[in-house]
């Protein structure tokens, strides 16, 4: 009798911790931000706790499930932010591959790649981007070095370390500008304060992402137009998914039409209920083939595999530039990348199937 494959499922359940030291995950994986919660979203947001995380808790069942489904031998196993308990997991188990759920680990997001690199390591095949690509992609000024090199349009940037950097005099930037960490992901640090019309305002957010992430600042010029999402999906012959764009058109007047950490995770913000996805997106033909286009070309400079998502901005002029390139984004049922798996008309059975087959072309 033929052995069944065994994948397994690895993922890591986040902490979010507040000041009353109770957690306040709702059942569907996100924060709600109910009047009696106020003080847990404000003190999540003071812990800078990447709650992208959270998403996986959608996801992780589901997956396993529909692999069942499929025939394929699982395990489902919470890493719960102990490296030698993975370890001790995958050499007892010793699946045939890993479907990799895992976003962070103790809250920190660069751990992302060196739990890829355990699985290398140990020589066990998994799904997604490598532990390199997931690294490069973290840290946003690479990734915009990297496209900006293959003449691949995204916003003009500039990088500070320190405070006394911020000069008006040096300033090549034009206002308005988006500030942002630079080395997170999801939404992490993006507020609606952070877009700024002025050199105060600058200072001010850029001392606030010191203070609150202790990393670099990332300032773009803000690119006033749509937002567009073009999944990918695929290794040797990738394919772009239908364009899925974020609908803006119900923020309140004066929020920034930009997708905030609240618009991504905090339910019950006006954030979360005026940013809507829909797909696919009312582009003319030539835009939709050009942002498909750039979309292929960034996943594979940045060395994407199985699936991705590449985030733009397309401006007035119909200029596209390229946000972020994301390996191994949210395939929950809500998110962006099963929306446009819909609109191609897979089932998301097919999506998750096809993603642990490309996985398993690269085993020996």
């Amino acid at each position: 009798m033929k052995k069944r494959v065994h994948v397994a499922v690895v993922f890591n359940e986040p902490t979010i911790k507040t000041e009353d030291g109770r957690k306040y995950i709702s059942e569907n994986g996100r924060l709600e931000a109910m009047a009696s919660h106020a003080r847990v979203v404000e003190s999540v947001a003071k812990e800078a706790v990447d709650l992208s995380e959270v998403g996986v808790l959608e996801e992780r069942e589901s997956v396993e499930r529909i692999l069942q489904q499929s025939g394929y031998k699982t395990s489902l196993f919470n890493m719960n932010g102990d490296v030698k308990r993975l370890i001790a997991f995958l050499e007892d188990k010793q699946p045939d591959l890993i479907f990799n759920l895992c976003e962070s680990v103790g809250n920190e997001s660069i751990h992302e790649m060196h739990v890829a690199g355990i699985y290398e390591l140990l020589g066990i095949p998994y799904t997604g981007a490598g532990a390199f690509a997931l690294g490069t992609c973290l840290n946003k000024v690479r990734t915009k070095e990297i496209l900006s090199y293959h003449k691949i349009a995204t916003p003009r940037f500039a990088l500070y370390k320190n405070i006394s950097e911020v000069n008006i005099d040096d300033l090549e930037l034009n206002f308005p500008l988006i500030v942002k960490p630079s080395l997170e992901d999801a939404s992490v640090g993006i507020e609606n304060g952070s877009v700024v019309e002025n050199i105060a305002a600058l200072r001010k957010r850029i001392r606030f992402i010191f203070q609150s992430y202790d990393q670099p600042a990332l300032v773009e010029e803000y690119i006033e137009g749509r937002e567009l999402n073009v999944a990918v999906i695929g290794n040797k012959r990738p394919i772009a998914l239908p364009i899925s764009e974020i609908d803006f058109s119900t923020l309140p007047e004066g929020y920034p039409r930009i997708v905030t950490y609240n618009a991504k995770w905090v339910e019950g913000t006006q954030e979360y209920a005026g940013t809507r996805g829909v797909c696919p997106a009312d582009v003319p033909i030539d835009i939709e083939r050009k942002a498909k286009e750039i979309a292929l070309k960034a996943y594979r400079i940045m060395g994407l595999r199985d699936y991705g998502r590449i985030d733009m901005r397309l401006d007035k002029k119909n200029q596209l530039h390229v946000l972020e390139v994301n390996p191994n984004p949210d395939i929950s049922d809500t998110a962006g990348f099963a929306r446009s798996v819909r609109a191609y008309g897979f089932t998301p059975e097919e999506a998750i199937n096809r993603i642990v087959e490309y996985a398993l072309e690269r085993t020996p």
